[in-house]
């Protein structure tokens, strides 16, 4: 088709007013611009997406661990409070039973009896009444006072022996044999041996089902898995257990040193709850009927029989647990006190992962530490009436603060001090049941070496875990990169 001439100038001008005016139009402009906008805008929401859930993730994680971690270490310090109860138990059990020999076998109401073909007429009381009888014939009034005294009080006292040892025999018969079979068998120790040995297995499961309460499974989330380690790098109740304890624990059967502390441990305690008994129940004697020594009798076949279970019928057996000697090194406290929580959880996968990719190439994991000890005592208000007193100095961590503070309201004559709650024992053994356990900072030595070990997880966990592989990183590397 042939244009016209003045047609094609007509429409070449107008193109090049539109090629003239096309850098001043700005039309679609915002379309393009939006574009742009609108990706980037995805972009930064995958980033801050992806960062909410690993910040998220992380934090879970290490409240899992310092759960974990906790909850552990609760059921290892009830393991020893545990063992500080039987051995209390143990030592109350032989003056329990050396008390109610005497309640069966009542030694000391044959000096009392009356027709006991052994002393006729030699009785206790017997030689009282003649005493009495011969004071109330003589010729001076205190004297006769008194004979005549003593004779009232004769028949009192023989009645006050009667019910006593009547109720202690009825009290014996039925139980005497129950405390005499639990030594028999030995059942106390063969409880704590079932304390050492299951316990630590107990506090591992602790830990792995707090750690699955804070896991909240999802289609991107996995389960958190979590292990209790010893700072030896052996897991808590493991294997090991067979010949390394985690509870730092002695049977006295398996060390000469512990059989002998526990021997001397035991003798001293069963004699002091021994005494206890007989005060409590042999009060009534002491203070209003000395005259029969009744209860100085009683004691010493107490005694007898306290003795003769210790020392004759179980002089190697029914011995108390002990814990193991130490010198008092930090690193004692490290190795047999302190135990680490790690939680492990699979790696989350990426939103956006075209774009966006996790740097690390292990699973996700956190750690926390965990110490049992026995707390000292604390500082309370006491009110004395003596000379006031000054505590200063002292060991760094046992200073008494002497002011804290506005004392309590006066009352009576006297004054406020300061001093370390009374009857409270703060000693660091297993005859003491004030055990706690407290979060703290991981820096055992050898920390890096447990992030880098394989946990033994169970079954139940898909694959394997792969743990950081931390090359040329140390324990104090770590602790400058992670001062948790």
């Amino acid at each position: 088709m042939n244009w016209p001439p003045y047609l094609l100038r007509a429409v070449g001008r107008k193109c090049l007013a539109r090629l003239r005016g096309l850098p001043a139009d700005d039309r679609g402009v915002i379309s393009v611009l939006t574009v742009f906008a609108i990706l980037l805008l995805v972009m930064l929401l995958g980033y801050v997406m992806n960062v909410g859930r690993q910040v998220d993730s992380k934090i879970r994680l290490q409240n899992a661990a310092d759960a974990a971690a906790f909850s552990g270490g609760v059921v290892l310090a009830r393991a020893m409070n545990a063992l500080a109860f039987t051995n209390h138990l143990l030592c109350e059990v032989f003056a329990l039973t050396a008390f109610m020999r005497e309640a069966y076998f009542r030694n000391s109401y044959e000096y009392f009896r009356p027709g006991n073909p052994l002393y006729r007429d030699r009785s206790i009381f017997s030689a009282w009444d003649k005493a009495g009888e011969l004071l109330s014939r003589a010729p001076i009034p205190k004297f006769s006072m008194l004979g005549r005294a003593i004779r009232q009080k004769v028949p009192l006292e023989k009645q006050l022996v009667d019910a006593y040892s009547a109720w202690a025999y009825a009290a014996s018969i039925p139980i005497l044999p129950t405390l005499e079979m639990i030594l028999a068998e030995e059942l106390i120790p063969q409880y704590q041996q079932a304390v050492v040995a299951v316990f630590p297995e107990i506090a591992q499961v602790a830990a792995r089902e707090i750690a699955r309460q804070n896991s909240h499974p999802t289609a991107r989330e996995e389960m958190m898995e979590a292990v209790l380690w010893r700072t030896d790098l052996q897991p808590v109740g493991g294997p090991a257990e067979s010949y390394d304890r985690t509870l730092p624990v002695i049977l006295p059967q398996e060390d000469t040193i512990a059989f002998n502390t526990a021997r001397l441990r035991r003798a001293r305690l069963a004699n002091h709850y021994l005494n206890y008994w007989n005060s409590v129940t042999l009060r009534f004697f002491d203070r209003e009927a000395k005259m029969s020594q009744f209860a100085e009798l009683w004691r010493s076949f107490t005694c007898g029989y306290l003795d003769q279970l210790l020392n004759s019928e179980y002089p190697d057996r029914n011995l108390p647990a002990v814990l193991r000697p130490t010198t008092g090194s930090p690193q004692e406290l490290e190795d047999d006190y302190t135990f680490v929580a790690i939680v492990y959880r699979p790696k989350l996968v990426d939103l956006a992962g075209s774009i966006f990719t996790n740097p690390l190439e292990g699973d996700s994991l956190a750690y926390a530490a965990v110490r049992l000890f026995v707390p000292q005592r604390r500082l309370v208000w006491w009110h004395t009436s003596g000379t006031p007193r000054e505590d200063l100095g002292g060991i760094p961590g046992d200073i008494i603060i002497i002011d804290p503070g506005t004392p309590p309201a006066p009352s009576g004559p006297g004054h406020w001090e300061v001093r370390r709650e009374p009857g409270v024992s703060s000693a660091w053994d297993l005859f003491n049941q004030r055990w706690r356990v407290q979060l703290v900072p991981a820096t055992c030595q050898n920390l890096a070496t447990l992030l880098r070990t394989p946990p033994p997880l169970p079954s139940s966990w898909a694959g394997t875990v792969d743990v950081p592989s931390l090359p040329g990183v140390d324990t104090p590397e770590l602790l400058h990169i992670s001062p948790h």
